[in-house]
């Protein structure tokens, strides 16, 4: 036999007063929402004085997508839209960190590695060949073009490849000392080479007093301090 369920009139009562309260609150306490100046479809409620959005319809003025997957829910903005919605309201003012002042380049890089090796060669090479027109000065052997003929070339070949490896400022002033120098000693070269050729008498102690020779003995001096220093400089000597 089936038992009659029946309703008591306290039940009903206790229904009627939720539902009203839920009809109340969506009704009397619903907003809507402004994004960034601009109204918006979706509704705003206030719990205990807390404002509260459906994320669904958040998401979709945002032209945006919810997912969920276990305790996890994502809500994915399109890049624009989240740009505007973290961006800061009109009246907001936002005062950007000063950059960094860029440091200027330096004006002189200094020499490069592959010149400075090219200019050490040539101060090496031209050594030699001071010292070989100043040992047959000293020693009386007759100076003659040919004799002086290979330190002269090796000179101009490495002179050239210090032109060629000249990359930096730095690099081609300096290369201008080195031509300088190198002009100088063919110059003093030529010079004793001519005087023995017209059979002029040369003191064994002709360079002491040489005024052109003391310039490229003082030059090279000043080329090997520079190098040290990695920085061009210059010196009246080297000109």
């Amino acid at each position: 036999m089936l038992k009659k369920h029946s309703t008591s009139p306290t039940n009903v009562v206790l229904l009627l007063v939720l539902l009203a309260g839920v009809v109340c609150l969506s009704a009397a306490e619903r907003h809507t929402l402004i994004i960034n100046g601009q109204s918006t479809d979706v509704p705003v409620i206030f719990v205990a004085d807390h404002p509260y959005v459906g994320l669904e319809a958040l998401a979709k003025a945002l032209n945006g997508s919810v997912s969920s997957s276990g305790p996890m829910v994502a809500l994915s903005l399109p890049t624009s839209a989240a740009d505007r919605a973290s961006s800061p309201s009109p009246t907001a003012t936002v005062v950007a960190p000063a950059p960094a002042p860029a440091q200027a380049a330096p004006s002189n890089p200094g020499f490069s590695r592959g010149f400075l090796n090219a200019g050490i060669e040539q101060m090496s090479t031209l050594r030699e060949w001071h010292t070989a027109l100043q040992t047959a000065i000293q020693t009386g052997i007759p100076l003659s073009e040919g004799l002086l003929q290979p330190y002269r070339a090796r000179a101009t070949t490495n002179l050239r490849l210090a032109s060629i490896a000249a990359t930096t400022t730095a690099d081609r002033d300096a290369y201008q000392l080195l031509n300088n120098v190198y002009l100088n000693m063919a110059k003093l070269s030529d010079k004793y080479v001519n005087m023995r050729a017209s059979l002029t008498y040369i003191a064994p102690d002709a360079l002491q007093n040489d005024e052109l020779d003391q310039r490229i003995m003082n030059c090279g001096h000043f080329l090997g301090t520079m190098a040290a220093s990695g920085q061009f400089s210059d010196d009246g000597s080297c000109h």
